[in-house]
Parts: C-alpha cells; structure tokens; sequence
C-alpha cells in the first residue's frame, strides 16, 4: 500500500505538471471494489489532493511576500493562506484515516506494539513539502542572470534536501514495515486547529457588531 519511492515520484511529476499547467490536473480515480489494485489508486489520489494543498499554498504564501503587495490584497491572501492550510491539515488526517481504513480490516495497527510519534500522513505532508523545496531550488539553480555565488548556494541546498528527503523516505517505508508487522502503531493525529473556527477563535466572536445607532 504505501511505497515512499511511489509518492516521491508522483510528488515530483505533480509537482512538474502543475508548474506548466499552473492548473488543477486530473487525479486519479479509483475503483470501489475492494481491492489491492483500487486501494492503490484511492491512496495515491489522496496524496494527489494533499499534494495539491501544499503546492497552491507555497504559491499562495508567496503573493503575501510580493514587496508590492497592497494592505487590501494582502489580507485577501491572508485569509486564502488560512482557508489552504485548513485544507492542507484536513488532506494530512484523511491519508491517516484511509490507511487505518486499509489496516483495521487485517487487525492492524496492533494495539500492544509501540506508538509512533508521527504518522504516515504527517511524513507523506514533510515528504510533499520537500518535493516543492527541491523543485524551486532546480528552478534557481538555472535562474537566468543570477547573481554570483547563487547557483553554487542553490546546489549546494539541493544536495541537503535530497539527502533529507532519501532518509525520510526511508523512515517512511521502514515504519510502514512496522505496522505491517504488528510492531509498530500510530494514531491519527488530531492538529484541532482553532484559528478558522468562528467558535473557538476569540478574535472573531470576540468581536461584536455595534447596535445601530437610534
């Protein structure tokens, strides 16, 4: 079910395609019939969606950094910003809950092994954001007109983040082992975010509309 070195390719062919498109493309669709050939497809299709998430904040997040940027575009970024990342958040627990899905059937995660401090999701949203990092530093390492010292930066940065990006793959993978083999467990990791709940968030029910004047 889960292949690190399957969601570092799809990372990085999404990651591709959706520079040159700078559009939504097509995931993947999955079958309903309850089969190791459908659930691959449903388990890559969320890590599309997730991936998806990641990508249009980075972009997102650098319209809020523009040094032209008005104060009236920049709160309608802001409030994207926070709407994407929810989303983000939301895409990282459903890989969690799809892959409990897939295990609890076969008994899995056993309930006597170790916990885990970090699920497969929340690697597979590290993994994601890396593929991004690593992509826009091969964009700036042949960025016309760069100045001095910036592509030997730049490899020099790519080098760390695919060697962080390899071992992380390899933990994933190795955890994944682990679970399989009743060794290991994990939960879903609940991030409970309050800033975009208008009842939690003392910044906006906080906030009371005046009484008309009489």
């Amino acid at each position: 079910m889960v292949s690190a070195e399957a969601i570092v390719t799809l990372h990085d062919e999404r990651t591709r395609l959706w520079h040159q498109e700078y559009a939504a493309a097509d995931e993947p669709r999955s079958s309903p019939a309850d089969s190791e050939k459908s659930s691959a497809a449903g388990w890559l299709a969320a890590v599309t969606r997730h991936h998806r998430a990641n990508f249009d904040l980075w972009h997102i997040e650098d319209e809020a950094r523009a040094p032209n940027v008005t104060d009236a575009s920049l709160a309608a970024v802001k409030r994207c910003i926070d709407r994407t990342n929810q989303l983000r958040n939301d895409l990282t627990e459903e890989l969690d809950r799809f892959l409990m899905g897939w295990l609890e059937p076969r008994g899995l995660p056993s309930s006597s092994a170790p916990m885990n401090s970090e699920s497969p999701g929340l690697i597979v949203d590290r993994l994601s954001v890396l593929a991004l990092k690593i992509y826009h530093t091969r964009e700036e390492i042949g960025r016309p007109g760069a100045p001095a010292g910036h592509v030997d930066r730049n490899r020099n940065r790519l080098t760390i983040l695919e060697e962080q990006r390899a071992d992380l793959a390899r933990c994933l993978d190795a955890l994944w082992r682990e679970i399989l083999a009743g060794t290991r467990r994990f939960k879903i990791y609940r991030q409970l975010k309050m800033y975009n709940d208008p009842a939690l968030n003392p910044a906006i029910y906080g906030k009371k509309t005046p009484a008309p004047a009489r």
